[in-house]
């Protein structure tokens, strides 16, 4: 068996048992990413291999540190690896030295990972769609002239072509979940606070986006959040650590899923998508749980005007200063500039109206959750579509009218910040992959990564390659 298939904590354990070396873990994901990484540019900042074999050499020589000992990681490049690159996509950033790690990083580094390099992501992270112009776009692997998806679109190509066993992302608008999906693997929302961000800008306010685990397992999706979470008392929110994975396997028989499908008609689907995902809820019954159908629980248009007004004010607080400058403004990309914009125009009283809907979904979420334990939905509503395209234009006939307004269907779950895994739901005809989002009541992230571990043993869908590259990975 290929050593890169291996999971990563089937990888820490040969590790711990001295039945691999670091070395030479690292040797065969350096000659992974040589194969493979041109075509689909999913690892970007890539550093020196003779340093990070060095680097190896060494660790195999030190106490262990925990799980991730020895493990090679490549760190989405929105967040800060000392010594590297933090580019943003932005080419004002291409040069932007990290002088620290980021706090989840950090966690990482202590467990023992060896950071390789950066995953790509889109400009600031905005679209779920990675390209930049900094290093170029990230291709799906099971189709290259599809999207990856994003904005931790690199981070997925890469698990799903053993280029790295786990990796972490971010998600506000789907970033996690959208990219799973359209890679065959699995991406964890974990609940908003779980796994802190950096102690740095605004900290009350903005509660949209988190960093979480991505992974072809729910196993190692815990483990690494084992890793990520735990609160930061430079932050004024956050949730205490959390055990995971030992409690990760249990009996989900009896369990209620609540199948929310399109929204009640309120959220356009390309052929297909809805068809794949109710055709795989039948491994759920087939586990014994009882799915349900379900009406929406909340008018699909409220959740847009809330989510357009949080969001566009969260992305001009934060960029804003960009805009500002009339050089730097020239660099942004006109979705950034759309963004600031709507932002700035923004009132007081706008924000606060967005928040009371975002209220009102909230309770009537948890009146949801008294009758079912957990909720579905597709994690997109196209296919991957070509990666020559910023985003797609309409959907099943139906125009979008803004650049992100086909991945509607994730924002009831960013609103509230609750725990949601996108499961990989199999192959629709054209062969590529699409997901559903597992969604917890707040708090609840031990019940998702239950359930999508029981899924996972017994679908396993990331076991279905990509093309390896002596077949058919290389762009002709």
């Amino acid at each position: 068996m290929d050593i890169l298939d291996c999971d990563a904590l089937e990888l820490s354990a040969l590790l711990e048992a001295r039945d691999l070396s670091a070395v030479e873990l690292m040797r065969a994901t350096l000659e992974r990413i040589t194969a493979i990484n041109d075509d689909v540019n999913a690892i970007v900042a890539l550093r020196d291999g003779d340093r990070l074999l060095d680097e190896a050499r060494a660790i195999d020589q030190t106490e262990r540190r925990g799980w991730l000992h020895g493990i090679p990681l490549a760190v989405k490049d929105l967040a800060n690896v000392e010594g590297l690159v933090t580019s943003m996509g932005s080419p004002m950033q291409a040069r932007t030295v990290a002088p620290q790690d980021s706090v989840f990083v950090e966690r990482m580094r202590r467990a023992g990972g060896l950071f390789i390099g950066k995953t790509n992501a889109p400009e600031f992270g905005l679209g779920s769609h990675t390209f930049n112009d900094v290093y170029g776009a990230t291709r799906n692997p099971y189709d290259l002239t599809r999207s990856s998806g994003g904005s931790s679109g690199g981070a997925a190509a890469a698990l799903a072509t053993r280029m790295v066993s786990v990796s972490d992302g971010s998600d506000m608008m789907g970033s996690l979940r959208n990219p799973a999906a359209w890679n065959n693997v699995y991406g964890f929302r974990p609940s908003w606070g779980r796994v802190p961000s950096d102690p740095d800008g605004e900290l009350f306010h903005n509660q949209l986006s988190t960093n979480g685990p991505m992974g072809r397992s729910p196993a190692d999706i815990a483990a690494l959040l084992e890793v990520m979470g735990g609160w930061d008392m430079r932050q004024p929110y956050g949730l205490l650590p959390q055990m995971f994975v030992d409690r990760i396997r249990t009996n989900v028989n009896g369990l209620r899923i609540g199948w929310l499908a399109d929204w009640g008609g309120a959220y356009p689907m390309e052929d297909g998508v809805l068809e794949t995902c109710e055709s795989a809820l039948g491994v759920f019954e087939q586990l014994g749980c009882k799915v349900e159908y379900l009406a929406p629980p909340f008018p699909a248009v409220r959740l847009w005007e809330a989510w357009t007004t949080l969001r566009s004010w969260a992305i001009a607080g934060n960029l804003a200063p960009l805009h500002a400058n009339r050089a730097s403004r020239a660099q942004l990309k006109p979705e950034a500039i759309w963004e600031i914009e709507q932002g700035l125009e923004l009132s007081g009283m706008a924000v606060n109206r967005a928040s009371a809907a975002r209220s009102d979904w909230y309770r009537a979420a948890i009146e949801q959750f008294a009758e079912v334990d957990v909720l579905m939905l597709p994690s997109a509503q196209c296919w991957p579509f070509p990666v020559e395209w910023r985003h797609p234009e309409e959907i099943a006939g139906q125009t979008m009218d803004t650049y992100h307004r086909w991945m509607e269907i994730v924002i009831p779950v960013s609103l509230l910040g609750l725990p949601c895994m996108s499961i990989p739901a199999g192959f629709g005809p054209q062969g590529l992959p699409m997901g559903m989002q597992l969604i917890g009541p707040p708090r609840g992230d031990l019940r998702v990564l239950q359930i999508a571990q029981a899924w996972h043993e017994a679908t396993n869908w990331p076991g279905k390659h990509p093309p390896r590259p002596a077949q058919s990975l290389r762009l002709h």
